[in-house]
């Protein structure tokens, strides 16, 4: 955000914005200005899924690799017996199908929507097209679908407990470690941009 000044707008103009990443909870903490707790998006996420299925409504799940949001919904259909999956769509395609995408969505009916784009592209995508999508509620869900398709296992509770389920994440997919590397930088700038607050 600090470098796509379009993506700063999106997360200032957000309805929720969770402290998902543990960078973040450290961020806060430097800042003076300290969340409660860490909330991760894919328990936030699945905690919907939940009530929905509870009330017998419908997911939309948006995203990720051809296949694997069909397979997050045959594994989320098996657990949530009352969730409705209104359809599912993977997340490569071009510019100029997007509309399509949108017409989609709104054509299942669906009451929430998953998007697993990665960020930023989730969070503009749900903001490019805000004020058309029919549905009650849409989130970005990052690497969920991968975790909920059984594709990735997610970090065992003591690397949660601890903070460290980047590490974990890390270990699964290698690829990730230049963004991984950024970390101790944004806390380096979190701690100077307070400082400098505490002087001006």
């Amino acid at each position: 955000a600090e470098k796509n000044p379009e993506l700063a707008s999106v997360l200032k103009s957000a309805d929720l914005v969770l402290p998902d990443g543990i960078g973040i909870v450290y961020a806060a903490r430097l800042q003076g200005t300290p969340v409660k707790e860490r909330v991760p998006g894919i328990e936030f996420s699945m905690a919907a899924l939940e009530m929905l299925a509870q009330r017998g409504k419908s997911v939309f799940l948006f995203g990720s690799k051809p296949g694997t949001a069909q397979q997050a919904a045959r594994k989320l259909a098996e657990k949530l017996p009352g969730l409705v999956i209104a359809g599912c769509e993977h997340g490569y395609f071009k510019p100029e199908e997007e509309a399509s995408i949108v017409e989609r969505i709104n054509g299942s009916g669906a009451d929430f929507l998953c998007v697993a784009l990665g960020s930023p592209k989730q969070e503009l995508f749900l903001a490019r097209h805000r004020h058309e999508l029919n549905v009650k509620a849409a989130i970005g869900v990052g690497g969920s679908l991968d975790i909920w398709s059984g594709n990735l296992k997610r970090a065992p509770q003591f690397y949660r407990k601890h903070g460290l389920e980047w590490l974990y994440r890390l270990i699964q997919e290698p690829s990730r470690a230049g963004r991984m590397a950024r970390l101790p930088l944004f806390l380096v700038k979190a701690a100077v941009g307070k400082k400098e607050d505490q002087n001006g």
